[in-house]
C-alpha cells in the first residue's frame, strides 16, 4: 500500500490587482518548475479553485480592491487549509499574495486555538484598510489578521478576523520604513512585535529566524511560516514587483533567506507554510520559478511531518 500523502500542496490562483496574468498564473508556473518533486512522492497536489471573475477596481463600501475574488479566495484557503490540518496534514499554500493569510492564520486558530504566525516579507503589511491608497489588501493583511483595521470590511472577511496576537508574531526582512513614513503607518516594533528589519536580518539570518519562531511558538498553539518573496533584495528575484513597488533598496540574499528560514524551522510548532508574490509575467525564462522550487526543496526535510497514530 501506497504511504499517505503528509503535505498538501494548495495552489491559489489569484492576482490582488485583479490581473488575469501575474500573480493568478503563479501557481501553475510553479507546479510546471517541479514543486511537487521537492517532497519525493509525500505530496498531493490539490487542484486550484476558481473565483469571482477578478475586476481591477475598488469595491463600493470596502474600498478593497478585486473583493468579490479575494472574499471567494480566503474562504477558499480557510477551508482547505483547515481540512489539510484537521486530517493530519501539512498544508502548504503557493501563489498569489500575502492575502491567502487572511484564510490559513484563521484555519491555523480555529484548529489549534492560539495562532502564531512568523513573516518573511520586504514590508510589514499594516496600511489601514480606511487610509490605503490603492485598496491592495496585500498591503494591510497583518493589520486585519491583529484587528488594528477592518472597520469597514465585508462582513464575510470580518467574521474570519483578528485571528493573531502581537506577541505571536515574529517577523523577518522588513525594509519599507520610507514608503511607511509616506503614509504615515507606525511600525508594528511600536507595538511590541518582534522585527528584525532587513539589515538586521542579513547580519544574523539564523539568529533572526530563530528568535521570531521562538517568538511565535512561545506565544501560541502552533504556527505559520510565510515567505513573501519581496523579502530578496531584487538583484537576487526579478519577478517580484507590484504595482507602485519597483526599486526598493536592500533585502536579502537566498542564502541569507534559507539560513533564516531553515533556523525558524528549528523551532518546533511549525503547521503550515506559504510561499507568494511571484510573477510568472516577469520571468520569462521561468528560471525564478525554478529557484523558489529549490527553496522548497531545501526547506521540505525540515518541515514537521504530522504523525499519524
Amino acid at each position: 500500500m501506497a504511504t499517505p500523502a503528509t503535505i498538501d500542496l494548495i495552489g491559489v490562483a489569484f492576482d490582488g490587482w485583479g490581473r488575469s496574468g501575474a500573480q493568478a498564473r503563479a501557481a501553475r508556473a510553479l507546479r510546471e518548475a517541479g514543486l511537487a518533486d521537492a517532497f519525493a512522492g509525500e505530496a498531493s497536489l490539490q487542484p486550484d479553485a476558481l473565483y469571482a471573475a477578478p475586476t481591477p477596481a475598488r469595491a463600493a463600501g470596502s474600498g478593497l480592491m478585486n473583493e468579490a475574488a479575494l472574499l471567494d479566495m480566503v474562504e477558499d484557503v480557510h477551508r482547505r487549509v483547515g481540512v489539510a490540518l484537521a486530517e493530519g496534514r501539512f498544508p502548504l499554500v503557493y501563489g498569489a499574495d500575502c492575502t491567502v493569510l487572511l484564510g490559513a492564520v484563521s484555519a491555523l486558530r480555529d484548529a489549534a486555538g492560539r495562532a502564531g504566525l512568523v513573516f518573511a516579507d520586504g514590508h510589514e503589511d499594516t496600511t489601514s484598510l480606511d487610509s490605503s491608497p490603492d485598496g491592495e489588501a496585500a498591503n494591510m493583511e497583518i493589520g486585519l489578521l491583529l484587528g488594528l483595521t477592518g472597520h469597514f470590511a465585508p462582513t464575510r472577511l470580518q467574521r474570519l478576523l483578528p485571528a493573531l496576537e502581537p506577541a505571536a508574531l515574529g517577523m523577518v526582512g522588513m525594509r519599507d520604513s520610507a514608503w511607511r513614513r509616506e503614509l504615515n503607518v507606525a511600525s508594528l516594533a511600536e507595538r511590541g512585535v518582534l522585527l528584525h528589519t532587513a539589515e538586521a536580518a542579513a547580519a544574523d539570518p539564523a539568529g533572526s529566524g530563530r528568535s521570531a519562531a521562538a517568538r511565535a511558538a512561545e506565544n501560541s498553539d502552533g504556527w505559520w511560516l510565510h515567505v513573501d518573496v519581496d523579502v530578496l533584495a531584487e538583484n537576487e528575484l526579478g519577478s517580484q514587483f507590484v504595482p507602485g513597488d519597483e526599486g526598493t533598496p536592500g533585502g536579502l540574499t537566498w542564502q541569507q533567506l534559507t539560513s533564516a528560514l531553515t533556523a525558524a524551522l528549528g523551532v518546533d510548532g511549525c503547521r503550515g507554510l506559504s510561499v507568494t508574490i511571484y510573477d510568472p509575467d516577469q520571468d520569462r525564462d521561468g528560471s525564478d520559478a525554478r529557484r523558489i522550487v529549490q527553496l522548497v526543496g531545501e526547506l521540505a526535510p525540515h518541515l514537521a511531518r504530522p504523525s499519524r497514530e
